[in-house]
C-alpha cells in the first residue's frame, strides 16, 4: 500500500481516544446558535469558542462567506464545532424547526423576555444578528420567542460574541442542573465523525477534500477500513 507514512496511522492512543470519547459524550446537538449575517471573523470565532466550551456541536450561519472563522482567534475550536451555512434566515429557521428546536432571537423589542426566563433544556437555537444593525425583521417574525439581556448602562448593547456567551452559559447552567451533560446525545454518525476527525485529522481532511466516505472507528480507537477504502486514499 503506497500511502504516505503520515496517513497510515490505524489507531489512536488510549489517552487520545478516552479524551475524545468524553468530549463526544458531553456534546449537546440540540443546542445551537444561528448567526444572521454576522460578518466580522473575530466575532464569529469568539462565538464558536463559546459554543465549543458549552458543548454545541453545530453552528448555523446565514452567510456566503466560506471562511468566517479565523484560526488565530478561534484557538482550535473551529476543529471541533461544525458549521452549517444557509442562504437565508428563512431556510435556516426551517431547518431548525425541522429539528424540533425552539427558535429564540436576541433583540431589544418590547415583547422580549429576560433570557434567563427561558427553558434551555428544550432543543434550542438562538439567532444572533449582524454587528451594526442586529437581526432582521424576518428573523423576528420567524422566531418563536424574543429574548433580551437586561442592561442598566447608557449604552444598551453588547458585543454579539459577549451576548452569545451570556446566553449559552445560562443554557449550560440549566442543562448541567438537569444532568444533560451526563447523558450522551450524539447520534452514532455524529460520534463517528468526531472520533475520525479528532483521532485521524490528516485522513479526515483528505476524505473531506476528496469526497471519500469515512471509515469506522471501533471501541478501541482503531480505524477499520477495507482494501477498497485504502485504495481510494492511495489514489487521492
Amino acid at each position: 500500500m503506497s500511502v504516505p507514512a503520515r496517513l497510515q496511522q490505524t489507531h489512536m492512543s488510549a489517552e487520545r481516544h478516552a479524551r475524545i470519547t468524553l468530549f463526544a459524550d458531553q456534546r449537546q446537538p440540540d443546542l445551537t446558535v444561528c448567526l444572521e449575517q454576522v460578518h466580522k471573523p473575530h466575532n464569529v470565532s469568539a462565538i464558536v469558542r463559546s459554543c465549543d466550551a458549552v458543548g454545541v456541536h453545530t453552528v448555523h450561519a446565514v452567510s456566503n462567506d466560506e471562511h468566517l472563522m479565523r484560526k488565530d482567534t478561534a484557538m482550535g475550536s473551529e476543529d471541533w464545532v461544525f458549521m452549517q451555512r444557509h442562504t437565508s434566515i428563512h431556510a435556516a429557521v426551517t431547518v431548525l424547526h425541522q429539528q424540533n428546536m425552539q427558535v429564540l432571537v436576541a433583540d431589544l423589542c418590547e415583547d422580549a423576555v429576560d433570557f434567563r426566563d427561558i427553558d434551555y433544556c428544550q432543543p434550542t437555537a438562538i439567532i444572533l444578528g449582524q454587528e451594526k444593525f442586529g437581526v432582521t425583521p424576518e428573523a423576528l417574525a420567524l422566531a418563536d420567542k424574543k429574548i433580551l439581556i437586561p442592561m442598566v448602562g447608557m449604552v444598551q448593547s453588547l458585543n454579539v460574541s459577549v451576548a452569545a456567551a451570556l446566553v449559552l452559559y445560562e443554557a449550560q447552567r440549566q442543562r448541567q442542573l438537569a444532568g444533560m451533560y451526563q447523558r450522551p446525545q450524539l447520534s452514532d454518525s455524529q460520534r463517528q465523525q468526531l472520533l475520525f476527525k479528532g483521532g485521524f485529522p490528516r485522513l479526515y481532511a483528505l476524505c473531506e477534500r476528496k469526497g471519500i466516505s469515512h471509515p469506522h472507528i471501533n471501541a478501541a480507537g482503531e480505524l477499520i477500513a477495507d482494501a477498497n477504502w485504502w485504495q481510494q486514499v492511495q489514489y487521492a
